[in-house]
């Protein structure tokens, strides 16, 4: 179970930070500061560049257990958007699809957890993908072959 005390969006990036919050800034990247989105599981980290924002957004489903419901694993997602050439795609599409990377188990792939260690392992194996395949990608540094 993740803590009681504090909510799961906030506890979720409690542990973003603490996973990525190096990372993602020695390359350029801030966290964006909105507090009503990140209520809403939305955090968006942002690199300005001459050609417009690239941006690496994640996407958090936070569930919780109820006396009526059984507990369904929390989940997150993450999507990059790129200036130039214009391209969203998610982390896993990329990775999957556009580099041909079978290490997820689909293009539509959602981290999941339900407790701590689980958060922090799939956030660890999400960084390892950002900074693998994501940030390059980005960059315009490794353009896979299929993504536009």
């Amino acid at each position: 179970m993740l803590p009681e005390r504090q909510p799961q969006h906030e506890y979720f990036r409690t542990l973003m930070m603490t996973v990525l919050g190096q990372v993602l800034p020695a390359a350029g990247y801030t966290l964006v500061e909105q507090p009503y989105k990140w209520l809403a599981g939305h955090y968006q980290w942002r690199k300005t560049l001459e050609t417009g924002d690239s941006i690496i957004a994640f996407q958090l489903l936070a569930y919780t257990e109820t006396a009526h419901a059984p507990r369904t694993p929390s989940r997150f997602r993450i999507t990059l958007t790129r200036p130039a050439p214009a391209a969203t795609r998610t982390l896993s599409a990329l990775v999957v699809v556009d580099f041909g990377v079978a290490v997820l188990p689909s293009a539509d792939h959602w981290w999941t957890f339900q407790n701590t260690a689980e958060l922090g392992q799939t956030l660890t194996e999400a960084g390892y993908l950002l900074i693998g395949y994501g940030l390059p990608w980005l960059a315009g540094e490794t353009p896979p072959n299929s993504a536009s």
